[in-house]
């Protein structure tokens, strides 16, 4: 594709990021370099907030770890079956709402939980939900980063009379050590600027910067401490991106991949070890799902028709016309984004540009950006598609990237222009690539809770919103609405994830 072709498609995208993410950027930089003052670090509320947001982020980087590097050991060095399968499934907390794990934490280990453990009111509510979405991106990190040791290496370091302890760690700990520090860097910035687990799992001590920060803006109307307190949360976030950012570079440099040592295991010492990491597993990513399923069959008929009333229809369609109208806007803003990128890899990066910021944060520049804007409906929706056409971008301009030029450019020779050799040859082949974006894109879509709350009308409410709203009523049967609005919720979220992992027919099967 020539430049000036190329340079128009990526007009479009760069357009909308300016607009999206660096003027409300700006914008919420200066009004928090104006109300920025050293007496708001000396605030003794203030600090507990802040130390607490950086503290839980890094208790949770380290439980990830001690926990997910044995889970991503026995999962990349044992063969058993459904192995395969296991690990396209630790997918699916990425398509999880935030609103889903968080009832399921407190389903499991809320007042009345069946687990019979109440941890409401504990850190530990909060830190268990942040394993739940992280712990599995650790795990996947370490077993693609095992999968860059050859076996070969290791066959050698057995021959030498090396034990297991010593052959990991000379052998494979230095190949795994920064595959492991690019997913820290990620979970660190996801516990740092989560808003939805710590809004409903933090309670009144435990909420984080973020939910601070709305609660400055939705309730007190404080704009200056909220953005005194964005600016430091953004510089925090800033330093995590970075350092994702200079490891990715070099994970994509000094990757490798060959033939890996993965066998059954040998023994009843291994089935132990194996049969104990997929317990674990199980206990942090699969039981906050199960538990919102038991209480919704526990709940009764009228509980039951009450999701057909008017409110709950008008939500389901709200969301659903929102979450279509953002993936195609999606679409069109990746398509340009991952054509265009496909070559350039500065362009490539500012793709995950919208996921180093919170959507908190992207919610409150906006509103000082546009203040005339602040309940419109199409802001609302390019909210929602800023968000999620990135997965759209990434997907495009990975599949294209690996996509042999010599295919389109036997169509031009065929007297083909270049859209219809992008449209009759390229398109095709990264389709597959194209539906697992979008379909990240629209689970994005569906479950976005902070975006909705900052810039939503109440006559636009969503099914997260609705949810948010039913919890903060008292009584049993709100409670329970609010579990079986969120299997709906869950429903949606794992027809996302069926769509990603529908095997293709040119697939190899696994």
């Amino acid at each position: 594709m020539s430049w000036p072709l190329r340079g128009g498609l990526a007009l479009l995208p760069l357009l909308f990021l300016a607009a999206m993410v660096a003027a409300p950027l700006t914008r919420l930089l200066w009004q928090g370099g104006l109300a920025f003052s050293p007496a708001l670090l000396h605030d003794d509320y203030l600090q507990w907030r802040l130390l607490w947001s950086l503290l839980q982020a890094l208790i949770s980087c380290l439980l990830c770890l001690l926990i997910g590097l044995p889970l991503a050991w026995a999962l990349a060095r044992y063969d058993f079956p459904g192995r395969r399968l296991l690990l396209r499934l630790l997918l699916l907390p990425f398509v999880m709402p935030t609103l889903v794990a968080g009832l399921g934490v407190l389903a499991l280990f809320g007042p009345h939980g069946v687990a019979g453990i109440n941890l409401q009111d504990t850190p530990w509510l909060l830190l268990y939900g942040n394993l739940f979405y992280n712990l599995p991106l650790l795990v996947r990190a370490g077993v693609d980063g095992l999968s860059q040791v050859p076996a070969s290496r290791l066959l050698v370091a057995r021959t030498l009379g090396a034990t297991p302890w010593r052959t990991f760690w000379r052998v494979e700990w230095p190949v795994l050590r920064p595959w492991l520090a690019s997913a820290l860097c990620l979970i660190f910035l996801y516990c740092f600027a989560g808003f939805g687990l710590a809004l409903l799992l933090g309670g009144q001590r435990y909420a984080t910067v973020e939910v601070e920060i709305y609660s400055l803006v939705a309730y007190e109307l404080n704009l200056a401490d909220a953005g005194a307190l964005a600016l430091l949360a953004l510089a925090v976030g800033a330093l995590a991106a970075g350092g994702y950012a200079w490891i990715e570079r070099r994970l994509v440099k000094d990757s490798r991949p060959g033939p890996t040592l993965c066998q059954r295991p040998q023994g009843w010492p291994q089935w132990l070890q194996l049969a104990a990491s997929l317990l674990l597993l199980a206990l942090f990513a699969a039981a906050p799902l199960l538990a919102i399923v038991l209480r919704a069959l526990q709940a009764d008929a009228a509980n039951w028709l009450a999701l057909w009333d008017g409110e709950v229809l008008a939500a389901i369609g709200n969301t659903l016309r929102f979450s279509a109208a953002a993936v195609l806007l999606a679409l069109a803003l990746g398509l340009a984004h991952g054509v265009a990128a496909a070559r350039w890899w500065w362009l490539r990066a500012l793709g995950f540009l919208p996921f180093m910021v919170s959507p908190v944060l992207l919610a409150f520049g906006l509103l000082l950006l546009y203040p005339q804007y602040g309940a419109s409906l199409w802001l609302l929706v390019a909210a929602y598609a800023l968000l999620a056409y990135p997965f759209v971008a990434k997907a495009v301009a990975g599949a294209l990237a690996s996509l042999s030029p010599s295919l389109p450019a036997a169509a031009r020779t065929l007297g083909a222009t270049r859209w219809r050799a992008f449209y009759r040859v390229s398109l095709p082949l990264i389709r597959p690539a194209l539906r697992r974006g979008l379909a990240f894109a629209a689970a994005t879509a569906v479950g976005e809770f902070a975006v909705t709350l900052f810039l939503s009308r109440p006559e636009w409410t969503t099914l997260t919103t609705l949810i948010y709203q039913r919890l903060g009523r008292p009584g049993a049967a709100n409670l329970q609405q609010a579990l079986l609005l969120t299997c709906l919720l869950l429903l949606f979220a794992l027809l996302a994830f069926l769509i990603i992992e529908w095997p293709e027919k040119n697939r190899a099967a696994d």
